[in-house]
């Protein structure tokens, strides 16, 4: 820190520079967030001193985020739901896997979860001190149901499956799950951290939330295709009493206890859910999924007659692609501008259509693509 303060106009121009160095998301195609909705931003902006750590201070805002749950809870299946705003998908699956730890007390619990986690449940395996086992796929990429039963045992705490998984967009047979949870008497956790806020709007119907009996907590973030301001996610639980191993005494602030992970906590971003979630409704979420469910299908449909296809039908705005000499063609994109990602097993190319996305952008990336191809 240098001696005498800078003028703000220095300050704002070290900032553009800064940011300048920043990817724009106009050839984004990796990234499970998105531009926020401009009222999510003025949201944000309005509520940015706001600190949900010590809700006692802040009564309207924690008003707003009893509301953010009611209407993610009513989305999900279940408007009596509980829960809190978390900062994305990794806080709220350490959160959902430390309740079921809690809850259960034993000596050397472990966790099953299909091969195709996020990585957050790694981190939660070394964080919480839980084993994690890891279930097979199926040749469509969703859990193994025979697998996940072969691996039960008397130290099991939960069992997890995914709700939109984070390379190929697929839902893992979350009913059957829950009958498995049920039997075991297990705690069941859905990790929809990016299909929390795409399945409800599909046109096909999916049984992966609470209207499904057995499922104890859902993870799903409104600032990935909520369209929220980073950081949002949301921990939600169908039981209250789920919270309660979570709590711990918070003697010097106006509350008593506090049940979330971080202390501080952004009361800007649950504001900024509140405001997309009101001003779009079911109706806007649903023309927004179509959008990208548009751009999808012609995405799909370009990438065919380039004589590339997709490992799997698309089932949401997610795609993988069998492209050969894929690190080759990558890198070509790349120069071109275009931010691709991977998949692990097997190794494919993964495209996200996301809201920031349209039309002419699909088109340019569908012919970059081909001439990326062609030029090997």
């Amino acid at each position: 820190m240098n001696q005498k303060g800078c003028p703000e106009k220095e300050v704002l121009a070290l900032l553009e520079n800064a940011m300048k160095k920043d990817t724009s998301y106009e050839k984004v195609l990796s990234a499970m967030c998105t531009q926020p909705h401009p009222i999510a931003v003025k949201a944000h902006m309005q509520f940015i001193a706001s600190n949900m750590g010590d809700f006692g201070l802040f009564q309207g805002t924690k008003e707003l985020e009893e509301k953010v749950i009611k209407m993610m809870g009513c989305m999900l299946g279940d408007d009596n739901a509980c829960g809190y705003i978390t900062t994305g998908g990794t806080e709220s699956n350490i959160q959902a896997l430390r309740t079921a730890r809690n809850m259960d007390n034993k000596k050397h619990p472990n966790m099953i979860v299909p091969d195709s986690a996020h990585f957050s449940f790694d981190k939660i395996a070394d964080l919480l001190g839980i084993e994690i086992r890891k279930a097979q796929l199926d040749a469509e990429f969703k859990v193994d149901e025979d697998s996940v039963a072969e691996q039960i045992d008397k130290n099991t705490i939960a069992l997890v499956g995914i709700a939109g998984s984070t390379e190929f967009g697929q839902i893992d047979p979350i009913d059957r799950l829950a009958k498995l949870a049920i039997s075991n008497d297990l705690f069941l956790h859905v990790d929809a951290a990016f299909g929390g806020f795409v399945i409800p709007f599909l046109d096909k119907k999916y049984d992966f939330d609470f209207s499904v009996k057995g499922v104890t907590s859902i993870t799903a973030d409104p600032h990935k295709m909520g369209m929220s301001t980073i950081p949002a996610g949301g921990l939600l639980f169908r039981e209250e009493e789920c919270l309660l191993p979570l709590e711990i005494d918070t003697p010097y602030l106006t509350i008593r206890k506090q049940h979330s992970l971080a202390g501080t906590r952004s009361g800007a971003s649950v504001a900024g859910a509140y405001a997309v979630m009101k001003h779009l409704g079911m109706d806007g979420y649903k023309k927004i999924v179509k959008r990208c469910m548009e751009m999808t299908d012609r995405l799909v449909e370009g990438t065919r007659e380039l004589g590339i296809e997709p490992l799997i039908e698309p089932v949401m705005n997610i795609v993988v692609l069998d492209v050969p000499d894929l690190d080759e063609v990558r890198k070509k994109l790349r120069a071109k501008g275009w931010v691709t990602s991977i998949t692990r097993n097997p190794k494919a190319m993964r495209l996200l259509l996301m809201p920031h996305l349209g039309d002419e952008i699909i088109k340019l990336f569908i012919s970059d693509l081909g001439d990326c191809i062609r030029s090997k």
